[in-house]
């Protein structure tokens, strides 16, 4: 998904990136944060290399780990040190995903010594090069698996860019780059049951957060014939039915006020 600069976001990247800070964005998912990575780093012509965090993620996974081929032993080498070798641009999707080890780890190659110990391999210290600039996401707290992230951590990251959804004609605009046709009313109309369940997600009232992606879906789905109102009961309203017929209920009947019977 291309990424639309409404609020001005790399523009924050271009200054962070020319002064050598590291950078956090933090937001709900479907924000449009990766898009936002991944433009930047073509914009510039920079080389990404990126991980995904999960509780899954392993030290191994950023540092690298030793293989056997043919009775040699040989290192690959991992995202984190090939990024600081190259100087190329890092990015930490959902760092607060990370295990507290594998935290840790990262923390070393942060600091301002920009270096890391390969103590899994052969002790050597790999010093990042000059332009190395490494940007991270975080999900907000409420989100499923995501944690606190210790302030040492933080504070390498003094600039912190934070993602919303747009306002409604800006969505609308995003939206529009994926479908052709004139759906606006339709696609306008989602965009508004899109941000009530937002709303009452964030405080609470309903377990999910519809997101940009789920927009764009009901327009191709309204692009190819589907009613509006059956396109939003598949992209936003049958995803509730996994919280019980009262969650579902309550949507199904935010959709019926909107879009009619």
């Amino acid at each position: 998904m291309q990424y639309l600069d409404w609020n001005n976001s790399i523009q924050t990247l271009n200054k962070a990136y020319e002064t050598g800070l590291f950078v956090l964005i933090i937001g709900p998912k479907g924000t449009g944060k990766t898009s936002l990575v991944r433009d930047f780093a073509k914009g510039k012509g920079i080389n990404l290399e990126s991980i995904n965090f999960s509780l899954r993620t392993r030290e191994s996974h950023l540092v690298g780990t030793k293989t056997l081929t043919d009775g040699t032993v040989s290192f690959d080498e991992g995202v984190l040190i090939k990024s600081m070798r190259d100087g190329s641009m890092l990015y930490l999707d959902e760092i607060n995903s990370a295990e507290a080890d594998v935290l840790l780890r990262l923390d070393e190659a942060l600091d301002d010594r920009r270096q890391i110990a390969l103590k899994e391999s052969t002790g050597e210290v790999v010093k990042a090069k000059e332009n190395w600039f490494v940007v991270a996401t975080i999900n907000p707290l409420t989100h499923s698996g995501t944690k606190e992230l210790p302030p040492q951590l933080l504070s390498r990251f003094p600039v912190r860019i934070r993602l919303e959804y747009p306002p409604e004609e800006v969505e609308l605009e995003i939206v529009k780059k994926h479908v052709s046709g004139d759906h606006d009313s339709d696609i306008t109309q989602a965009i508004k049951l899109a941000n009530t369940l937002r709303q009452a997600a964030a405080v609470e009232e309903l377990f999910y957060s519809p997101s940009l992606r789920e927009t764009i879906a009901f327009a191709k789905l309204i692009e190819r014939g589907m009613g509006a109102k059956e396109a939003a009961n598949f992209v936003f309203g049958n995803v509730y039915t996994q919280w019980g017929d009262i969650e579902y209920q309550k949507v199904s009947d935010i959709i019926t006020s909107m879009f009619g019977n």
